[in-house]
């Protein structure tokens, strides 16, 4: 396992090919996903273990990707404490009672490994069926976890959200901090069951000025990350418009920093100055493009990636919905080929 080629370049090692997976790639792209779904709410199909291992497994099958990605959301080590929220279909996580003052914390009491037995299990079995392939565990950072919380469900803006944070830092930190030390148990329980790496996601962190994210939010993703420094897996931190805070992001204690696709490898890793790894970042659009384009796109980040410290290929966001299986699988098989072909090993 430590061998694996995703572990090896989040490690900065040498690799036989550079290793690919895709976020989102255990989702809605796949007809069987929605076979074993279906009539399932989404909250309930992250707590069965039949469910999260079958779902987890499903890309690995038929991509042959380089590691498969935890099944759950977000938000689910949320729920597990006992905080009202649910993931609505078609809108996302949507809070019953948002967070206001703090007195609310005692609705969002620390997770302890006996809330989320089940996920123990989940990863035990998935492990176990993966052989030599990574597990990713995951979780959200708490910027992003805080936003939905505050917000009552998705915002384009974020105006409650930074409203309190700069109006109220003492309820700010307070509950970031109490998100940290969930996500953070949420992913040692993780690793603690057998995944060899972990990726904390924070989708909204674009949208803060560098300032902001260092002074209220970077302490609280550096938190998660750290809590797990001691279980020697690698850590990759990855978000959505993040483009300015790169070199924060992995100042936060990440391994491998993800980017996305609005920024171009070679200035991500001007940005990082060769001190990380980089995960992806192709554009999840060009899967819908004539074969060319795609191929083009690929072998273009590949080249320009050559020189990382090392290389992780992914989106630089996840699979659209509508994505056709079969393109995904043929991208894998691309990325092995190129790369493998340029390996000096």
């Amino acid at each position: 396992m430590a061998d694996a080629p995703l572990l090896r370049a989040a490690r900065g090692e040498a690799v036989r090919h550079t290793p690919v997976w895709f976020m989102r790639q255990a989702g809605r792209s796949l007809p069987e996903y929605r076979r074993v779904r279906a009539g399932v709410a989404m909250l309930d199909s992250c707590r069965r273990p039949d469910l999260v291992t079958e779902i987890t497994l499903q890309p690995v099958r038929r991509h042959g990707v380089d590691a498969a990605i935890f099944f759950s959301d977000i938000v689910v080590p949320v729920a597990a404490v006992g905080f009202g929220i649910d993931i609505v279909p078609g809108v996302g996580p949507v809070a019953v009672d948002p967070v206001r003052t703090l007195a609310d914390l005692d609705r969002l009491p620390e997770l302890t490994p006996e809330h989320i037995e089940d996920i123990a299990v989940s990863v035990r079995q998935i492990v176990a069926e993966l052989g030599p392939t990574p597990l990713i565990g995951f979780a959200g950072a708490p910027f992003t976890l805080a936003s939905y919380l505050i917000e009552g469900g998705p915002s384009k803006n974020h105006v409650r959200t930074k409203a309190l944070m700069h109006g109220d830092p003492l309820l700010w930190d307070a509950l970031c901090a109490r998100l940290a030390q969930i996500s953070a148990a949420f992913l040692r329980v993780q690793v603690g069951a057998g995944a060899s790496a972990v990726q904390l996601f924070d989708s909204w962190a674009g949208a803060l000025s560098r300032a902001d994210y260092e002074r209220a939010v970077q302490p609280h993703s550096a938190a998660v990350l750290a809590a797990v420094g001691d279980l020697g897996v690698p850590r990759i931190h990855f978000g959505v418009g993040t483009g300015e805070l790169l070199a924060s992001m992995g100042a936060a204690g990440a391994d491998v920093v993800g980017v996305d696709y609005r920024v171009g490898i070679p200035d991500a890793l001007a940005r990082l100055d060769g001190r990380y790894a980089v995960q992806g970042n192709l554009d999840p659009a060009l899967l819908f493009a004539p074969w060319e384009a795609l191929e083009r796109g690929t072998r273009r980040i590949l080249a320009e990636a050559a020189h990382a410290p090392g290389h992780i290929f992914n989106l630089g966001h996840g699979v659209l919905p509508e994505t056709d299986p079969d393109v995904l699988t043929r991208l894998v098989d691309l990325v092995h080929r190129v790369s493998a072909n340029a390996s000096p090993g």
